[in-house]
Protein backbone atom coordinates (compact mmCIF):
# COMPACT_ATOMS: atom_id res chain seq x y z
CA UNK A 1 0.00 0.00 0.00
CA UNK A 2 1.36 3.20 -1.05
CA UNK A 3 1.47 6.62 1.23
CA UNK A 4 -1.56 7.56 2.88
CA UNK A 5 -0.68 11.43 1.99
CA UNK A 6 1.99 12.95 -0.64
CA UNK A 7 3.02 16.40 -0.04
CA UNK A 8 2.77 17.66 -3.41
CA UNK A 9 3.37 21.73 -2.34
CA UNK A 10 3.23 23.73 1.47
CA UNK A 11 0.49 22.97 3.37
CA UNK A 12 -0.92 20.53 0.30
CA UNK A 13 -1.04 16.99 0.11
CA UNK A 14 -2.08 14.61 -2.38
CA UNK A 15 -4.34 11.86 -0.24
CA UNK A 16 -4.94 8.75 -3.03
CA UNK A 17 -8.19 6.94 -2.35
CA UNK A 18 -8.11 4.06 -4.97
CA UNK A 19 -4.45 3.42 -5.53
CA UNK A 20 -3.45 6.62 -7.71
CA UNK A 21 -6.63 6.04 -10.00
CA UNK A 22 -8.73 8.14 -7.46
CA UNK A 23 -7.22 11.20 -5.84
CA UNK A 24 -8.67 13.80 -3.14
CA UNK A 25 -6.40 17.19 -2.12
CA UNK A 26 -5.87 18.78 1.77
CA UNK A 27 -5.04 21.65 1.97
CA UNK A 28 -3.80 23.34 5.26
CA UNK A 29 -4.34 26.87 6.04
CA UNK A 30 -1.94 28.71 8.19
CA UNK A 31 -4.33 28.16 11.31
CA UNK A 32 -4.89 24.77 11.01
CA UNK A 33 -8.08 24.39 9.33
CA UNK A 34 -8.42 22.22 5.88
CA UNK A 35 -9.94 22.73 3.02
CA UNK A 36 -10.85 19.39 1.11
CA UNK A 37 -11.01 18.78 -2.59
CA UNK A 38 -12.86 15.91 -3.65
CA UNK A 39 -14.58 13.25 -1.33
CA UNK A 40 -13.72 10.22 -3.80
CA UNK A 41 -16.21 7.30 -3.92
CA UNK A 42 -18.58 6.44 -1.38
CA UNK A 43 -15.96 4.24 0.66
CA UNK A 44 -13.33 6.87 0.29
CA UNK A 45 -14.23 8.84 3.57
CA UNK A 46 -11.76 5.93 5.57
CA UNK A 47 -9.12 6.17 2.99
CA UNK A 48 -9.84 10.23 3.53
CA UNK A 49 -9.18 9.67 7.22
CA UNK A 50 -5.95 7.74 6.85
CA UNK A 51 -4.51 10.38 4.76
CA UNK A 52 -5.70 13.07 7.27
CA UNK A 53 -4.34 11.45 10.10
CA UNK A 54 -0.62 10.56 7.81
CA UNK A 55 -0.70 14.65 8.34
CA UNK A 56 -1.78 15.27 12.05
CA UNK A 57 -5.35 15.98 10.93
CA UNK A 58 -8.67 14.52 11.90
CA UNK A 59 -11.90 15.07 10.17
CA UNK A 60 -12.90 17.70 12.29
CA UNK A 61 -9.97 20.00 10.98
CA UNK A 62 -11.95 19.63 7.76
CA UNK A 63 -14.09 23.22 7.67
CA UNK A 64 -14.76 23.43 4.25
CA UNK A 65 -15.24 20.46 1.21
CA UNK A 66 -14.72 21.65 -2.47
CA UNK A 67 -16.00 19.49 -4.89
CA UNK A 68 -14.83 19.75 -8.53
CA UNK A 69 -17.51 18.02 -9.90
CA UNK A 70 -20.96 16.53 -9.73
CA UNK A 71 -19.52 12.83 -10.77
CA UNK A 72 -20.29 9.94 -8.26
CA UNK A 73 -15.95 9.13 -8.19
CA UNK A 74 -15.78 12.76 -6.82
CA UNK A 75 -18.85 13.15 -4.56
CA UNK A 76 -19.67 10.34 -3.82
CA UNK A 77 -18.04 9.83 -0.13
CA UNK A 78 -19.25 13.87 0.02
CA UNK A 79 -22.26 13.52 2.11
CA UNK A 80 -21.27 10.73 4.26
CA UNK A 81 -17.84 12.78 4.74
CA UNK A 82 -19.36 16.36 5.19
CA UNK A 83 -21.46 14.73 8.15
CA UNK A 84 -18.44 12.93 10.28
CA UNK A 85 -16.14 16.20 10.10
CA UNK A 86 -16.15 19.61 10.91
CA UNK A 87 -17.49 21.04 7.69
CA UNK A 88 -19.81 23.84 7.58
CA UNK A 89 -19.42 24.31 3.99
CA UNK A 90 -19.94 22.04 0.52
CA UNK A 91 -18.98 24.08 -2.33
CA UNK A 92 -19.22 23.84 -5.93
CA UNK A 93 -19.50 25.57 -9.40
CA UNK A 94 -23.14 26.78 -9.86
CA UNK A 95 -23.67 24.41 -12.87
CA UNK A 96 -23.13 21.22 -10.81
CA UNK A 97 -24.76 22.60 -7.66
CA UNK A 98 -28.63 21.09 -8.67
CA UNK A 99 -26.89 18.11 -9.56
CA UNK A 100 -25.11 17.42 -6.28
CA UNK A 101 -28.27 18.82 -3.97
CA UNK A 102 -30.05 15.74 -6.06
CA UNK A 103 -27.37 13.29 -5.65
CA UNK A 104 -27.33 12.80 -9.68
CA UNK A 105 -24.86 12.62 -12.51
CA UNK A 106 -25.12 15.11 -15.02
CA UNK A 107 -26.25 13.85 -18.69
CA UNK A 108 -23.70 11.98 -20.64
CA UNK A 109 -22.07 12.54 -24.15
CA UNK A 110 -24.27 10.73 -26.62
CA UNK A 111 -22.45 11.89 -30.43
CA UNK A 112 -20.39 8.96 -30.72
CA UNK A 113 -21.53 5.30 -30.31
CA UNK A 114 -20.03 3.89 -27.31
CA UNK A 115 -21.69 7.34 -25.70
CA UNK A 116 -25.23 6.47 -27.02
CA UNK A 117 -25.14 2.98 -25.62
CA UNK A 118 -23.62 3.70 -22.17
CA UNK A 119 -26.92 6.68 -22.23
CA UNK A 120 -28.95 4.29 -22.13
CA UNK A 121 -27.72 2.41 -19.29
CA UNK A 122 -28.61 3.63 -15.37
CA UNK A 123 -26.57 6.44 -14.59
CA UNK A 124 -26.34 5.56 -11.10
CA UNK A 125 -25.54 8.62 -8.51
CA UNK A 126 -24.74 9.37 -4.79
CA UNK A 127 -26.22 10.20 -1.62
CA UNK A 128 -27.34 13.61 -1.97
CA UNK A 129 -25.21 16.70 -0.92
CA UNK A 130 -26.90 19.31 1.30
CA UNK A 131 -26.22 23.40 1.70
CA UNK A 132 -23.76 23.73 -1.59
CA UNK A 133 -21.99 27.16 -1.76
CA UNK A 134 -22.40 28.13 -5.14
CA UNK A 135 -18.98 29.04 -7.12
CA UNK A 136 -18.22 30.84 -10.31
CA UNK A 137 -15.28 31.08 -12.58
CA UNK A 138 -12.36 33.50 -11.39
CA UNK A 139 -13.57 33.64 -7.61
CA UNK A 140 -10.73 33.59 -5.38
CA UNK A 141 -11.68 31.72 -2.06
CA UNK A 142 -9.88 32.04 0.86
CA UNK A 143 -8.33 29.12 1.57
CA UNK A 144 -4.49 28.45 1.87
CA UNK A 145 -3.68 32.08 0.79
CA UNK A 146 -6.12 32.04 -1.92
CA UNK A 147 -7.57 29.65 -4.51
CA UNK A 148 -8.69 30.59 -7.85
CA UNK A 149 -11.66 28.92 -9.33
CA UNK A 150 -11.60 27.69 -13.37
CA UNK A 151 -14.52 26.71 -14.85
CA UNK A 152 -13.42 24.00 -17.09
CA UNK A 153 -16.88 23.06 -18.25
CA UNK A 154 -17.35 20.30 -20.31
CA UNK A 155 -16.91 16.89 -18.34
CA UNK A 156 -19.62 18.51 -16.83
CA UNK A 157 -21.60 21.41 -17.04
CA UNK A 158 -19.91 22.91 -13.63
CA UNK A 159 -16.51 21.45 -13.62
CA UNK A 160 -13.53 23.50 -12.17
CA UNK A 161 -9.90 23.15 -12.12
CA UNK A 162 -8.31 24.84 -8.87
CA UNK A 163 -4.99 27.00 -9.20
CA UNK A 164 -3.18 27.62 -6.00
CA UNK A 165 -0.65 30.45 -7.03
CA UNK A 166 1.52 30.56 -3.80
CA UNK A 167 2.69 27.13 -4.04
CA UNK A 168 2.19 27.16 -8.41
CA UNK A 169 0.33 23.84 -8.09
CA UNK A 170 -2.58 23.53 -10.48
CA UNK A 171 -5.67 21.03 -9.88
CA UNK A 172 -6.87 20.07 -13.11
CA UNK A 173 -9.94 17.85 -11.77
CA UNK A 174 -11.06 15.71 -14.78
CA UNK A 175 -10.04 18.00 -17.43
CA UNK A 176 -7.05 15.99 -17.93
CA UNK A 177 -5.86 12.26 -16.57
CA UNK A 178 -2.80 10.91 -16.06
CA UNK A 179 -3.09 7.53 -15.75
CA UNK A 180 -0.48 5.49 -15.36
CA UNK A 181 1.77 8.82 -15.50
CA UNK A 182 0.29 9.10 -19.06
CA UNK A 183 -1.83 12.16 -19.74
CA UNK A 184 -4.85 11.63 -21.79
CA UNK A 185 -8.29 12.79 -22.20
CA UNK A 186 -11.22 11.77 -19.91
CA UNK A 187 -13.16 9.04 -21.55
CA UNK A 188 -15.35 10.89 -23.70
CA UNK A 189 -18.65 8.41 -22.35
CA UNK A 190 -18.44 10.22 -19.37
CA UNK A 191 -18.15 13.67 -20.49
CA UNK A 192 -21.65 15.75 -20.92
CA UNK A 193 -19.69 17.32 -23.72
CA UNK A 194 -15.97 15.63 -25.10
CA UNK A 195 -15.69 18.72 -27.62
CA UNK A 196 -16.35 21.24 -25.17
CA UNK A 197 -13.93 19.36 -22.49
CA UNK A 198 -10.68 19.12 -25.03
CA UNK A 199 -11.52 23.26 -26.19
CA UNK A 200 -11.49 24.62 -22.10
CA UNK A 201 -8.51 22.62 -21.20
CA UNK A 202 -6.84 24.99 -23.28
CA UNK A 203 -7.43 27.79 -20.20
CA UNK A 204 -4.72 25.35 -18.47
CA UNK A 205 -2.17 25.98 -20.86
CA UNK A 206 -2.21 29.56 -20.12
CA UNK A 207 -2.47 29.46 -16.11
CA UNK A 208 0.83 29.87 -14.06
CA UNK A 209 1.62 27.31 -12.08
CA UNK A 210 4.65 24.80 -12.27
CA UNK A 211 3.19 21.39 -10.40
CA UNK A 212 0.18 19.86 -12.52
CA UNK A 213 -1.81 17.91 -9.90
CA UNK A 214 -4.42 15.42 -11.33
CA UNK A 215 -7.93 13.48 -9.71
CA UNK A 216 -6.64 10.78 -11.75
CA UNK A 217 -3.36 9.97 -11.79
CA UNK A 218 0.01 11.16 -9.69
CA UNK A 219 1.43 14.63 -10.03
CA UNK A 220 3.69 16.07 -11.95
CA UNK A 221 6.31 18.65 -10.02
CA UNK A 222 8.47 21.38 -11.54
CA UNK A 223 7.28 20.66 -14.96
CA UNK A 224 3.64 20.22 -14.95
CA UNK A 225 2.76 23.45 -17.21
CA UNK A 226 4.81 22.42 -19.58
CA UNK A 227 3.80 19.39 -19.78
CA UNK A 228 -0.21 20.13 -20.01
CA UNK A 229 1.16 22.65 -22.57
CA UNK A 230 2.93 19.39 -24.77
CA UNK A 231 0.21 17.38 -24.01
CA UNK A 232 -2.35 20.01 -25.55
CA UNK A 233 -0.38 20.91 -28.22
CA UNK A 234 -0.33 17.09 -29.44
CA UNK A 235 -4.06 17.04 -29.27
CA UNK A 236 -5.11 19.95 -30.80
CA UNK A 237 -2.93 19.03 -34.28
Amino acid sequence: MGAAAIAIGPGIYRIPTLGDFINSFALVDSDGQVTLVDCGLKRAPARIVRGLESIGKNPRDVTRILLTHAHNDHAGGAAEFAAESGADSVMAHTADAGYLRSGSMPPRDTTAGIGRLIGLLPTGGFSPVQAVTELEDGQILEIAGGLQVVHTPGHTPGHVSLLHPDSGVLITGDAIFNMRARMTWPFAAFCTSFEQTRRTAQILADLEYSTAAFTHGPEIRGTGRAAIQDFLRRKHR
